[in-house]
């Protein structure tokens, strides 16, 4: 260990134990300050409050980030971007509540795994189909692969001028380790119960097999996008190659309905329902997170720390409704 990772590791340990101490004294005072009545009313997922207006309102549903499995955090972490569980609580609290008249489906996302992806989409049509409530989606920077997918319950699509959408597609990827393993003298060895167990070589009857996959799901994706923007299968496997399409480009096509900016939007909304309140759940600051993950930025990373978080962001294997994005 080189002296500057040997500073990073004592300045690091340090906070740790400050963000402790601290960390206790904050926890035990908040408990203390909270009041049963707002205990009972407040629900806490991922660090977000639902405190629901009591008046007629448009709700906004945000899908920020990657589209993926909700990762448990503790005081220390920092949570990711789009919380997947804590979402999908969150519709299921407008279904219920009568004052909710509508959503605003604001997303700015890549897309991300077909799993996740899909059960938002299906968590949607359920708002729709049990409450008749309208959906309205924005795009921000990005609505594309599953970003898009799961704009397809929406009644009607904005999109900022610069948006970047549509990559109607799915993928599967991984890593080729041989070479390297060859490099580092390492033989990487396996015992399956059939050939097909094994990946870590790919046959070509195992890429027909992950092919087959690949094609059942883009298949479903087409037919969501063919319901969601009427049209015919036909029509939008024309536009579904994978390619991402500009605000002006997708409005050509029928992918989108509308460009404009957020504000204008929002005001389209408001004229059409006539509800002019609208009502985002509050994300709780997460201080001692914060600080531990800059702390933790002081720390050189090693060569294997960095290839290890290269081939993560790759994903390895998962099918994915993913839009690759230019460096």
């Amino acid at each position: 260990m080189n002296k500057k990772q040997t500073i990073g590791l004592i300045i690091a340990a340090g906070l740790f134990i400050l963000i402790g101490v601290s960390s206790v004294l904050t926890n035990t005072f908040s408990q203390k300050a909270l009041d049963a009545s707002v205990k009972d009313a407040l629900l806490l997922t991922g660090g977000t409050e639902f405190h629901a207006p009591k008046n007629d309102y448009i709700a906004v549903v945000n899908v920020v980030g990657t589209i993926q499995e909700q990762m448990e955090t503790g005081i220390f972490d920092v949570e990711q971007s789009y919380q997947h569980v804590t979402t999908l609580d969150y519709i299921d609290r407008l279904i219920g509540d009568k004052n909710n008249k509508g959503m605003l489906l604001y997303v700015d996302s890549p897309g991300g795994a077909v799993y996740e992806s899909e059960e938002l989409y299906s968590k949607l049509q359920e708002y729709k189909e049990k409450t008749g409530r309208p959906i309205w989606d924005y795009m921000a920077h990005y609505a594309a692969s599953g970003g898009y997918m799961v704009s397809m319950p929406a009644d009607k699509i904005y999109a900022n001028p610069n948006t970047t959408t549509g990559s109607i597609g799915v993928i599967m990827s991984g890593f080729d380790m041989t070479g390297l393993y060859e490099k580092l003298g390492m033989r990487y060895i396996s015992i399956t119960s059939g050939k097909n167990k094994d990946s870590s070589k790919m046959t070509d009857e195992q890429i027909e097999i992950y092919q087959s996959q690949v094609n059942e799901c883009y298949e479903d994706f087409v037919e969501k996008v063919s319901v969601g923007r009427n049209m015919t299968v036909e029509e939008v496997k024309a536009l579904a190659d994978g390619r991402t399409y500009t605000a002006k480009q997708a409005k050509e096509n029928g992918l989108i309905d509308e460009i404009s900016l957020y504000e204008e939007m929002k005001a389209d909304m408001s004229q059409e329902l006539g509800i002019y309140e609208f009502y985002q759940p509050k994300t709780k600051d997460k201080i001692l997170s914060e600080l531990f993950s800059k702390a933790s930025d002081l720390v050189p990373k090693s060569e294997a720390q960095i290839l290890k978080e290269t081939a993560e962001e790759k994903e390895s294997g998962v099918l994915m409704y993913y839009a690759e994005q230019l460096q």
